[in-house]
């Protein structure tokens, strides 16, 4: 039989080694330490094990792909063709032919104080235009002019420049065959009371500046702005709108571009050219 001191040895020898020899059986002390310390540092970060980490291959595979936005269609329509919603004419872009009598006029089912006919589709959007400013904002609009044929508009012409002279009257009126009246889609709105009818102060009354803020939606552009008598030629007036469409028109009212000769980089100008 060993002896006590021997006896003594062998357990400190096992607890050194992490063992612990009683009766013949062996208890892994270090192997369930470790397992304690284990236990402890979980119960302190909340974290049993790491989290997993994706490869590389499925973090890509689970990043959708950006679907790019498409741009606008700049060349959708035609700027010269006279039947196209999109032509522009000016005092530098007459239309071709200079006497083009626009497709598909109608009569408007809106106020007309002078029973002027538009196109389909500017009949259409004045409709919807002038029961928003009714239902929206209580206002009361009346169509004041609409389409005007060449012979027509040699006779408003010819009128401004008896009254006015020449130099006047090209300020505030187009020559015949560089009208948007001629083209069917350009309209003269007024207060349904006359109010500042085709007056600068008509910018300022309700109906003004509702339809400045709002026409977009309908597909309307306020054609001679305030600041952009240089670009388009004419002074301003804010009762005079030209259909576009709806798309163009918001196109126009997002970018932030307020005429049609900057948006498609053509010219414009306060004289005639000759």
């Amino acid at each position: 039989m060993a002896s006590r001191r021997t006896r003594v040895g062998a357990v400190v020898a096992a607890l050194t080694a992490g063992l612990l020899v009683v009766g013949g059986g062996v208890w892994a002390i270090a192997a369930a330490a470790t397992r304690n310390a284990d236990a402890v540092e979980a119960r302190s970060t909340g974290t049993a094990h790491p989290a997993p980490v994706s490869s590389p291959s499925t973090a890509l595979a689970a990043t959708p792909t950006p679907v790019p936005t498409p741009s606008f269609d700049r060349g959708a329509y035609s700027i010269d063709d006279p039947a196209s919603i999109w032509v522009v004419v000016n005092k530098s872009r007459a239309l071709n032919p200079v006497d083009a009598v626009p497709p598909d006029l109608v009569q408007p089912p809106v106020p007309n104080i002078n029973g002027q006919p538009v196109r389909k589709a500017v009949s259409d959007a004045l409709a919807a235009l002038f029961a928003a400013a009714k239902s929206e904002a209580g206002l009361d609009l009346t169509l004041q002019s609409g389409y005007r044929s060449y012979d027509t508009q040699v006779s408003v012409y010819d009128e401004d420049v008896a009254a006015n002279g020449q130099v006047y009257a090209d300020t505030d009126t187009a020559r015949p065959g560089h009208s948007e009246h001629q083209t069917g889609l350009a309209v003269d709105i007024s207060a349904a009371s006359g109010r500042c009818s085709l007056d600068a102060c008509f910018g300022q009354t309700d109906e003004g500046r509702w339809l400045a803020a709002n026409a977009w939606r309908f597909g309307f552009l306020l054609r001679y702005p305030q600041d952009k008598v240089a670009v388009t030629g004419f002074t301003y007036e804010p009762w005079h709108f030209r259909y576009v469409g709806v798309p163009l028109a918001t196109e126009l009212h997002e970018t932030g571009v307020t005429t049609l000769e900057e948006y498609f980089g053509v010219p414009g100008g306060e004289s005639y050219p000759g």
